[in-house]
C-alpha cells in the first residue's frame, strides 16, 4: 500500500494539517491560537544539552514493546527491574518497573513530554511512514518554524514528541528571542523525501537523541530561577508568564516548561508513574564544576556519585548532570 498524507492523517482522526492542529496545540499548551552521516545534531553539540532520561512505568513490556515499535528502540541492557533503551548502542530512555506505583496525575508538575529529534527531515519521513504503516495513534503534527513536529502519547500517558530541526541558519533571533510558532504541517512535503510504498524504517537511526525535555511546573519564577539562574540555562522565549523554553549554545530549546495544567503544583510523589530523572551533558569537567558553583551560590543541595551529580527541582523532578 502507497502511504498518502491522508493515511498520516488518519492516526490523529483527522483530515487535514489544519485540523490536526488542536492536538498539537494541545501539546504545546495553546487553545486555537541536514548533516554528514557521522555528525550529532546541533542540539547535541552545544555545551549543555539532554543526554538521558527515565520513566517508572507499570508494565515494563509493554512499554519496551511500544518504544520498540513506534520509534525502534533497542533494548540495550535490562537489569535489576529497569530496561534501557537506546538507539545506535547510545542509552536514551530507562523504563524502571515500578508495578504497584499510581498513575500521576494530569495536573500534577513532571512531564510535559520527552522530545526525540530525528538526525534529519528525511528520517522524521521515513519514520512518518512507518507509523502510518503500522497504525500508530499520535495526538497532533505542527510546524513550530525551527522545527517540524509530531506528537504522541505512549501508553502510560507520557508526553513523545518526534521532531527534526530546520537547518538553524533559517531560524530567526531578535534580541535573544527565537521566532517559534505552531503551524499546519506541510506532511505531504515531508514524505517526498521517503519511498511511500514500503515501510524502510526498522530501527532508530544511529544518531536519533533526545532533543530536549519539556516539564509541568507548579510557578514560572521558580523554574526560571532554578533552571535559569542555578543550572545556568539561557531563556530563548523572553519573558512569558505561562512558560519558559531554556537552552545552551543557541538552540531554540533544551529544557522547556509550563503551567498550563499545573500551576500552584506541589512536590511530586515519587511513588507515581512518570519522570523519575533526566540528565544534562555538559562538555567537560570544567562546566560540571561551574554548575556546581551556580548551584551552591544558590543555596541548592545536590548529591555528588561517581559519573553524575544529581540535583532536585523545586517540585521533586531529578537532574542529573553528568560529562558528556
Amino acid at each position: 500500500m502507497r502511504i498518502t498524507r491522508r493515511n498520516i492523517l488518519k492516526l490523529a482522526g483527522v483530515a487535514s494539517s489544519a485540523a490536526a492542529l488542536p492536538g498539537a496545540l494541545r501539546a504545546e499548551g495553546m487553545t486555537g491560537t541536514g548533516a554528514a552521516a557521522t555528525q550529532l545534531p546541533f542540539a547535541l553539540t552545544t555545551p549543555i544539552h539532554v543526554g538521558e532520561a527515565a520513566l517508572r512505568v507499570r508494565d515494563l513490556d509493554l512499554m519496551v514493546r511500544y518504544y520498540a515499535a513506534m520509534l525502534g528502540l533497542e533494548e540495550l541492557r535490562r537489569e535489576n527491574g529497569t530496561s534501557v533503551l537506546g538507539a545506535g548502542g547510545s542509552p536514551l530512555l530507562h523504563l524502571v518497573h515500578t508495578p504497584d506505583a499510581s498513575f500521576e496525575a494530569p495536573d500534577a508538575a513532571g512531564l510535559f513530554h520527552i522530545a526525540y529529534l530525528m538526525p534529519s527531515r528525511a528520517d522524521l519521513a521515513r519514520w512518518l511512514v512507518h507509523i502510518a504503516a503500522t497504525q500508530v495513534p499520535v495526538t497532533g503534527f505542527a510546524d513550530h518554524s525551527v522545527s517540524e513536529a509530531v506528537y504522541l502519547t505512549d501508553p502510560e500517558g507520557n508526553g513523545v514528541e518526534v521532531y527534526s530541526d530546520r537547518p538553524r541558519e533559517s531560524w530567526k533571533w531578535q534580541d535573544g528571542v527565537v521566532t517559534m510558532g505552531t503551524h499546519p504541517l506541510d506532511i505531504d512535503s515531508i514524505i517526498a523525501l521517503a519511498d511511500t510504498t514500503r515501510d524502510g524504517y526498522r530501527t532508530a537511526p544511529d544518531r536519533l537523541r533526545i532533543g530536549h525535555i519539556h516539564l509541568k511546573v507548579g510557578e514560572i519564577a521558580k523554574a526560571r530561577t532554578f533552571y535559569g539562574d542555578a543550572i545556568g540555562l539561557t531563556s530563548t522565549r523572553g519573558e512569558r508568564k505561562d512558560a519558559g523554553f531554556f537552552s545552551s549554545g543557541g538552540y531554540h530549546h533544551h529544557v522547556a516548561f509550563n503551567i498550563w495544567s499545573s500551576e500552584g503544583a506541589g512536590t511530586r510523589d515519587n511513588a507515581r508513574t512518570g519522570l523519575a530523572w533526566f540528565s544534562l551533558a555538559l562538555a567537560g569537567k570544567a562546566e560540571l564544576s561551574a554548575r556546581k558553583e551556580r548551584l551552591q551560590r544558590a543555596g541548592i543541595s545536590f548529591a555528588t556519585t561517581e559519573g553524575y551529580t544529581d540535583v532536585v527541582d523545586p517540585w521533586g523532578t531529578n537532574v542529573r548532570l553528568v560529562v558528556s
